[in-house]
């Protein structure tokens, strides 16, 4: 588990780096109507931890619970993490990594077994429920870097 702890530790750290050197028109610029700009990819990564540490816990305390992927479209909160500032989403995103991580080192070994059902991927393990969280998070950050770094659209 420790590489995943590591992971939940450091990943989301990236996040700086990658959007430093931006104007606030660049976290704003939408690559294409209808697609997410950098600030809503962040909004989509700080209001996704709520939901995550959300699942977790049922996980932890019911038998087998069952969820459908998470839609931000179809989130009534979504659209207000979009219109938080960056510096509230950022300290967000930081205060609610701890909140998971500390979670996360908390539990008893046997738990990380716990499972809950994803409609899409079917049967997952606390394990595989972390994996997935932080696969998403990187694909995120990926997109985000593309986009901080697309020629075309400074």
């Amino acid at each position: 588990m420790k590489y995943i702890i590591d992971r939940l530790n450091t990943q989301h750290l990236a996040l700086p780096n990658i959007i430093a050197h931006l104007s606030d028109l660049h976290l704003h610029l939408s690559p294409s109507p209808g697609k997410w700009n950098i600030k809503d990819n962040i909004a989509h990564l700080a209001r996704y931890q709520t939901v995550f540490l959300k699942r977790m816990h049922l996980i932890i305390t019911m038998d087998n619970p069952s969820f459908d992927p998470y839609k931000a479209e179809e989130d009534g909160e979504f659209p207000l993490w979009q219109s938080r500032d960056l510096l509230e989403l950022q300290n967000a995103l930081n205060a609610d990594r701890v909140l998971i991580t500390e979670f996360m080192t908390s539990l008893p070994t046997n738990d990380w077994q716990r499972t809950g059902v994803h409609s899409k991927y079917g049967m997952l393990r606390v394990i595989d429920w972390t994996e997935f969280f932080l696969l998403h998070e990187a694909d995120h950050l990926f997109t985000i870097f593309q986009l901080a770094h697309n020629r075309e659209s400074k």
